[in-house]
């Protein structure tokens, strides 16, 4: 069930209405009614894949249940391993079996032998890769004792399926969303009309930005070829916003409609085209994957608390294990190693130097430099964009070489309907970067207008939506 079809249109009223106005009462009936509503909202995609959620989430329920009764190291590391292979291993067979068997068969050629084997027609179950996260981080805290486990199983099952952020995130910490689980909602007037300007902005970034931009970058890059290299450029300008209108219009209606049942998500992008450096991009973009790893991976390996090149191994670590969650395909890991190449400059600056503050807060526009940090930034990702939607890497390196020619300078044959489009756009990104989205629009007092503003995004993804595409990270 997509977000930006009718079906969830109708959909989501029903549950509202149910939830708040049938079942508001009793907090466990209102947890039964969302785990139902999830595992509907799933089967809506594959019901066979439902038994993998309900293995994932008896897995860790029961692997919490056992860490709270031992004190010995020993037993606590099994239980901790017994997880990570349940759950690692189904994510490994579905995604990455094969990546790794045809990887395997490269090698041996390269030795001039031949392996006899055949791949499986294995069918990626949608937001495995999510789900898989989101219970071991459960796992985890409780075996580092920095949470208590539950013994509330019909809590614990609705926290891992909960429909608005399943199948592609945010990523949710159980010390974040599993207590919400456990404690009466209330109907909050504010946060539901928060909720709705996030689905409204959601709906916006999908379906005009994202989904006008994937009919050029799907003509571009299937035929590469016949194009100059400003073309090229301007390719993979599109699909940087195509990505990002995709997932982070994903993640506002997912947070938006989290709301509307009194559930707090975390924020998951916050302008990452307006970033100084790397460091800053990757504070802003897919934060809840970001942090997962910072927290779970890059920490554990010793942070930056080591050496020079041991940090260096970590960083290195900590995006090639990035590229590779994205999927079983060498570009993506490629994707890795080059925001691992480009962060490096930044382990030689001082911490205050790491853009952790608002680009020119309190002034209207951008200074020179602050243009120049990020122009250098964002062109370092939107390179790295192209392995990132390459079908393999001899077509990321074709493109890219055909994009930096002589004719990168001629005239390209885009939209520049489109291109004023997307400028426009960052340019209201920017004038917000100090806001949590960019309806965050209180300081219009005038509640007429403010209203005038939502009908007028209601007004421009009715007659400007473009062809209906697939999420992104649906992939994932």
């Amino acid at each position: 069930m997509l977000f930006n079809t009718i079906d969830f249109a109708i959909f989501m009223p029903i549950v509202f209405l149910l939830y708040w106005f049938v079942f508001k009462k009793n907090i466990k009936v209102q947890n039964l009614f969302l785990l139902f509503v999830s595992y509907f909202f799933y089967a809506c995609w594959d019901w066979r894949f439902l038994g993998l959620i309900f293995l994932s989430s008896l897995v860790d329920y029961l692997v919490g249940l056992s860490l709270a009764k031992t004190e010995q190291k020993l037993k606590r590391k099994v239980l901790l391993v017994m997880s990570l292979v349940a759950n690692l291993g189904v994510l490994g067979f579905f995604k990455y079996y094969n990546f790794f068997l045809e990887s395997f068969q490269d090698v041996f050629l390269l030795f001039g032998r031949s392996l006899e084997s055949s791949s499986l027609n294995i069918l990626l179950p949608v937001g495995i890769s999510f789900y898989t996260f989101q219970t071991l981080s459960y796992t985890i805290d409780v075996y580092r004792k920095r949470m208590e486990p539950t013994n509330n199983i019909l809590s614990f099952f609705a926290f891992v399926s909960f429909f608005p952020q399943l199948v592609a995130g945010p990523i949710e910490r159980a010390s974040n969303l599993l207590p919400q689980f456990e404690r009466k909602r209330l109907f909050d007037y504010a946060k539901s009309i928060d909720g709705l300007r996030l689905i409204l902005l959601g709906l916006f970034k999908k379906m005009v930005i994202a989904d006008n931009c994937a009919i050029a970058v799907n003509e571009i890059f299937t035929h590469h070829a016949e194009y100059n290299g400003s073309t090229l450029f301007f390719g993979a300008f599109f699909f940087a916003f195509q990505i990002y209108g995709d997932f982070s219009g994903y993640s506002d209606i997912a947070i938006g409609s989290a709301r509307l049942l009194g559930f707090d998500l975390m924020q998951n992008f916050n302008s990452p085209y307006l970033s100084r450096n790397l460091g800053e991009f990757w504070r802003r973009w897919h934060i809840s994957l970001s942090t997962w790893f910072r927290d779970y991976v890059y920490i554990p390996l010793g942070g930056n608390q080591v050496s020079k090149a041991k940090w260096i191994r970590n960083i290195f670590v900590v995006f090639l294990l990035s590229g590779f969650w994205h999927g079983a395909n060498w570009t993506f890991i490629i994707w890795g190693f080059i925001h691992a190449l480009f962060f490096l400059p930044l382990i030689f600056q001082k911490p205050h130097k790491n853009n952790k503050d608002i680009a020119d807060k309190g002034k209207l526009l951008p200074s020179v430099k602050t243009i120049f940090q990020i122009g250098s930034t964002f062109l370092i990702v939107l390179v790295a964009w192209v392995f990132f939607r390459a079908d393999n890497v001899s077509h990321a390196f074709m493109y890219l070489g055909s994009m930096f020619s002589k004719s990168l300078f001629s005239f390209p044959t885009v939209s520049r309907g489109l291109v004023l489009f997307l400028i426009v756009y960052m340019v209201f990104e920017w004038l917000q970067r100090d806001k949590k989205h960019i309806l965050e629009i209180d300081f219009i007092k005038s509640k007429p207008l403010r209203i005038g503003v939502y009908y007028c995004l209601v007004f421009i993804i009715f007659y400007f939506a473009g062809d209906t595409q697939p999420f992104i990270y649906f992939q994932f």
